[in-house]
């Protein structure tokens, strides 16, 4: 009887004996496994020159601002992603020149709008434009364009007559990424590609500082893109770029025609013609084109990569 109590309890304690065991089992001290820490994503900072003081800003809020001032806010998505690249590329190009302060807030360098002059330039349209141009800055952060692995100066411009300009050409400089290519259908999109500006005779002779006894215009010079390099008026030599400065047209890509009393000056496209057309850009993305396509149209054999 004493034989069949015990063989009883054992078997009844055996179960518990075998779930404690492996209970114990799953409570051993194993190491830790550790997540491998993720890389922060680096912080940038710009100096931005504005009329009275030198302020620092973050480099993505700073682009906003840019974007904001440079282009359109009612361009298609992939056009404003480009604009961002290009203006942050530009940014931090000069931020690798160590001076006192990396960019200017006007057209010295890149036009930046605080929100307080988004509101004053979109009015109703501010909190959807906003959300648009940060959009655009946020997907393509810390990106930039560079060229044999260093950032380039990624110039740009509003509209081209066609074709966009050689970096020779106007900065007298060469860049086998700023060279001249095609950039078709931008009249298509804006109506004001070609305009006419008249000038008084004597206005005209004034501000090239050149004897108004007579006009004469001659040995035009083109460049492939069809702007004008080089021209005598008077005998005196100016380049396309010297003319535009000086009468402040709107491209190198014009026409002269001296009137009675007047001088009357057509042009086609608008700003020096370097790098990435701002138009055409619009026009590129209007036909599916993403910021990538369009960047490397524009800025040959670069590539878009974190910085």
């Amino acid at each position: 009887m004493k034989n069949k109590i015990l063989l009883s309890i054992v078997i009844i304690l055996l179960p518990i004996a075998v779930i404690s065991f492996f209970n114990t089992e799953t409570n051993f001290n194993l190491p830790e496994i550790k997540q491998a820490p993720q890389a922060e994503e680096k912080h940038y900072t710009v100096k931005l020159q504005l009329s009275d003081k030198t302020e620092e800003l973050d480099l993505e809020d700073y682009v906003v601002g840019v974007v904001a001032g440079e282009m359109p806010a009612s361009f298609e998505m992939e056009a404003l992603k480009a604009q961002a690249v290009a203006s942050r590329t530009y940014a931090m190009y000069k931020k690798s020149l160590n001076q006192d302060y990396d960019v200017m807030a006007t057209t010295a360098d890149q036009v930046y709008l605080t929100e307080e002059q988004m509101q004053s330039k979109w009015h109703d349209e501010y909190p959807k434009y906003l959300e648009k141009v940060k959009q655009a800055v946020a997907e393509t952060k810390n990106q930039v364009i560079k060229y044999n692995d260093e950032i380039i100066k990624s110039y740009y411009f509003a509209m081209s007559n066609g074709y966009t300009e050689d970096c020779a050409n106007v900065f007298n400089e060469t860049q086998d990424y700023l060279v001249s290519v095609e950039s078709a259908g931008e009249n298509t999109i804006s109506p004001n590609t070609i305009q006419t500006t008249t000038f008084s005779k004597n206005d005209f002779c004034q501000k090239l500082n050149v004897n108004c006894a007579s006009i004469t215009i001659k040995d035009l010079n083109y460049s492939s893109s069809g702007r004008i390099n080089s021209l005598s008026i008077n005998n005196q030599t100016f380049t396309g770029t010297q003319v535009r400065s000086l009468l402040g047209l709107r491209s190198t890509d014009f026409i002269i025609k001296v009137k009675d009393s007047e001088v009357e000056i057509t042009t086609n496209g608008y700003g020096h013609g370097v790098g990435m057309s701002q138009y055409g850009a619009n026009v590129m993305a209007k036909n599916g084109s993403n910021y990538q396509e369009i960047l490397t149209h524009y800025y040959k054999n670069v590539t878009i990569t974190k910085i």
